[in-house]
Parts: C-alpha cells; sequence; structure tokens
C-alpha cells in the first residue's frame, strides 16, 4: 500500500496558537495559509500528471518499458497524493494538528527513477551511486520533495536547458541534487532564508519542501554551478543501513 503523504509535515508553519495547559483544543491554524498551501500542493500534482499523460500521448517520445512502468507509478502516487489532500481538506483544520505519521522506508532508487519522467528524454540527466540509492528515504515526503523541486526547474529554469537529478553519500548523510541552467537570484534565496511563506504563492512550493525535509532532520542548500546553472540540494540523514 503506498503511503499517505497529506500535509503533516507541513504543522510547524500551520500551527499560530498554542493551547494552554489542560486545555484540549487543537491549536488554531492560519487557514489563510492553509488554504494556500492546499493551493499549491493541489497545482503540483495536477501538473505533475499533466506532463505525464503529455508523454504517453507524444507519439515522436519514444518510451522504453521501465519508462512507462515508471510514469505509471508516479502517475499512481500523484493520484493517492491528490486523494490525500482532499481527505485533509475535508476533514478541515483540526486534522492538521495530529503528529506526523510515521512513512514505510523505500530505496531512494526507484524514487529518483519515477520523477526523473517528468523531464523530456533530451533534456534529463540522472544519476545516483550504488550506495546512495539503495538507502532508505520517507517515500512519501522524499517523492513529495523532488517533485516539487524538479517542477520547479521545469517552470523557472531556460525551456530547453537539461535538468539534472543526481545522489551520492556525503559525510554521515544522504545527498540529492536537483540543478536547472537558470541562475541564483535574489527571490530564490529570499524564499530560502525566510522563516514564513511571503504572501501569496511566489515562493511557497520552497517553504513546503523547506518544511517537508525539515520533517525528517535534513536541510535544503543552494549552490552556484560553474559555467552556469543552480542546484537545490537536500540533504538527509541516513535512515538505516546502507548495502
Amino acid at each position: 500500500m503506498r503511503a499517505r503523504h497529506g500535509l503533516q509535515g507541513l504543522l510547524r508553519g500551520l500551527r499560530r496558537i498554542e493551547p494552554a495547559p489542560g486545555d484540549i483544543r487543537a491549536p488554531e491554524v492560519d487557514s489563510e495559509l492553509l488554504l494556500r498551501v492546499l493551493c499549491h500542493e493541489f497545482r503540483t500534482p495536477i501538473s505533475t500528471l499533466t506532463s505525464l499523460t503529455r508523454a504517453l500521448a507524444d507519439e515522436r517520445r519514444e518510451l522504453t518499458g521501465p519508462d512507462r512502468r515508471a510514469i505509471t507509478e508516479l502517475a499512481r502516487d500523484q493520484a493517492v497524493h491528490l486523494q490525500s489532500l482532499l481527505r485533509d481538506a475535508a476533514a478541515g483544520i483540526g486534522a492538521l494538528a495530529l503528529a506526523p505519521q510515521p512513512e514505510p522506508a523505500v530505496a531512494l532508487a526507484g524514487i529518483l527513477r519515477e520523477v526523473a519522467t517528468l523531464v523530456p528524454v533530451g533534456r534529463r540527466r540522472a544519476r545516483a551511486t550504488r550506495r546512495a540509492g539503495s538507502c532508505p528515504v520517507p517515500a512519501g515526503r522524499t517523492r513529495q520533495v523532488l517533485v516539487n523541486l524538479v517542477e520547479n526547474a521545469l517552470r523557472h529554469g531556460p525551456p530547453a536547458g537539461q535538468i539534472g537529478l543526481y545522489a551520492t553519500l556525503r559525510g554521515s548523510g544522504l545527498s540529492i541534487l536537483v540543478t536547472d541552467e537558470g541562475g541564483v537570484d535574489d527571490a530564490l534565496l529570499a524564499a530560502l532564508r525566510r522563516s514564513a511563506p511571503a504572501v501569496g504563492m511566489s515562493g511557497l512550493g520552497l517553504w513546503i519542501v523547506r518544511q517537508l525535509v525539515a520533517a525528517d532532520g535534513g536541510a535544503l542548500r543552494v549552490h552556484r554551478l560553474q559555467p552556469r546553472g543552480v542546484a537545490l540540494e537536500v540533504l538527509l540523514p541516513i535512515a538505516g543501513p546502507v548495502r
């Protein structure tokens, strides 16, 4: 059974007022921020499903058997994600006061294969070391983070630019890079430094990614690439033994 993604990893940013000691009421939630998060999180899987169905319908694009399987897996996961968002929205803000649910761990390599199918073959660069690919990662949150970052690269990078997905072990942790041929501008730096999201939708996706990564004890960093380009690096602690 696939992991339930939900919005539980975003609780720190959504909580506004903690109840007094002995008060059993759920903490209040910033309803305006909740609405923006829901709108953004609906947009990402819908955009992903649109890209995947276009890839399947494009007769000029030759898809291998593994590509088709990865597209099918990712489409199913995004549909599950939409269903969980609908459940969270229908349950109301009270559901958001629950503790984050633990997720099953899966090997990173499978998630990388799925997410890479979002990028046309001619623009795609994907590589992971054997040990990094075998690292266990939280299935739903890691997939959600990487889909958000790749969609962000497709949306803001050069239209025909290369997009990369790379993974390796770094020190005692796991490093996952999403690269594109755009630049590091003030808006990107501001989005990565904010403790709370700005008004509107601008930068909200990166704020969501930061909350999801932080829920697993990780961090999100940005690097300038030479001669051009930008890399967003997800650093995660290694959750279990690596073969």
